[in-house]
């Protein structure tokens, strides 16, 4: 037995081994999924929008308007005016100078954290750059931080009295604080005013991941700063990052900051630099996309996925699980052991459901959980299946 074969069948001994699912559908409620009609629970698509018809012929008249590859770098010929066109507008919707616009979350994760730790003078009694991060903070932002030469520094979840320890023992020329804003796993939002305020004492530069935020929170889907009341203009120091393929039902990710910052990662944000620019009718659709967020469709969206969230804390009867404290469409019910995590998701599965069981080392041990999210495309008795089976399911463990 050769030494990953030895490693695989560890993993499935652990119930840790992960595979793949076929979907043979477009992403939405009702979905095929190995050749089964499910009912999904599992997707970021959280305003339904990434099979909303609107939407697929904005990308075909992309497609049509501006063919279907970049066929360079965005530095080479790769940048084309429709990607400027989305820059431009993500920038001035967020109230920021500027934007840059990824092919993913994790290349702008990974660009960002890396170009601004660089090119930092110690020459002032500092010792270089330190990265401050959450406990819970997602794989790019992890990975964006091990591939900096910074030094590294984890506070636990939440814990603001101890990132303050930190920031006050450190003595880097440049600290760069990094957190997202809702949390994937467990769906609990970033308390953003008491930590940009904390960064602000010390002088730390904070970069923000609003991927689960972008598009479901604020007034006109702005994201978590607008939920906050939050103006970026009044703290030069925040660098937030946006996903653009969940809520906005696209692909991509952006930087937004100072225009200064945004410039400082063209330079350096190596997932930017060295990499094939985005197809620009995904930027062409995204335009489309941004209009119904910010309009009076994504309102009426956000509603929808409220009222979602609502029933299904309220219709939910747990006496051995647990669905964890989160007012986003993320809902995770911790189940806790591994075996039995996967035994519910495939008992839901029988039941013509899709929810994912999650286990270590996405979450940390003991706390395996079925990750339910919702999407403003569920319709409320769609919902009430799910419902009905989770307490028929937990009634008779």
């Amino acid at each position: 037995m050769s030494d990953f074969s030895a490693a695989l069948a560890e993993l499935r001994a652990q119930s840790l081994l992960r595979r793949r699912r076929l979907v043979d559908s477009p992403c939405g409620p009702a979905v095929v999924v190995d050749g089964q009609p499910l009912l999904a629970f599992c997707s970021n698509d959280y305003l339904g929008l990434a099979a909303e018809p609107s939407l697929v012929a904005a990308a075909q008249e992309g497609a049509t308007r501006w063919g279907v590859g970049s066929g360079a770098s965005h530095l080479i010929s790769g940048h084309y005016s429709v990607h400027q066109q989305l820059e431009t507008q993500l920038a001035a919707w967020l109230g920021m100078e500027a934007a840059l616009y990824f092919s993913t979350g994790y290349m702008a994760n990974i660009g960002a954290i890396t170009a601004l730790t660089q090119a930092v003078d110690g020459a002032a009694g500092g010792s270089g750059a330190a990265v401050f991060s959450d406990a819970l903070n997602h794989a790019s932002l992890i990975d964006g931080i091990r591939l900096s030469a910074a030094q590294k520094h984890i506070y636990p979840h939440g814990d603001l009295a101890a990132l303050r320890a930190q920031l006050a023992a450190s003595t880097a020329a440049r600290k760069l604080v990094v957190s997202d804003t809702v949390f994937s796993m467990d769906g609990d939002l970033l308390p953003l005013p008491e930590l940009l305020a904390l960064c602000e004492e010390f002088s730390a530069w904070l970069l923000v991941d609003d991927a689960h935020g972008l598009g479901v929170l604020g007034e006109r889907g702005q994201g978590s700063l607008a939920h906050f009341g939050i103006d970026p203009a009044q703290h030069p120091r925040l660098v937030y990052v946006g996903t653009l393929g969940k809520a906005a039902g696209v692909a991509g990710a952006f930087v937004a900051a100072r225009a200064e910052v945004i410039c400082w990662l063209l330079q350096r944000a190596r997932s930017y630099i060295y990499t094939t620019g985005a197809p620009p009718l995904l930027a062409h659709a995204l335009l489309h996309s941004l209009t119904l967020i910010a309009g009076a469709e994504g309102r009426q969206r956000r509603a929808h996925l409220q009222a979602l969230i609502d029933q299904l804390r309220t219709g939910l009867q747990l006496r051995r699980w647990r669905l964890l404290d989160s007012t986003t469409p993320i809902q995770p019910l911790i189940i806790g052991d591994n075996a039995e995590a996967l035994h519910v998701a495939q008992r839901l599965q029988e039941a013509g459901l899709w929810v994912p069981a999650i286990r270590p080392p996405t979450v940390p041990a003991g706390s395996a959980r079925l990750r339910i999210t919702l999407s403003a495309a569920h319709t409320t008795e769609q919902l009430q299946q799910l419902i009905a089976a989770l307490n028929a399911l937990e009634a008779a463990a």
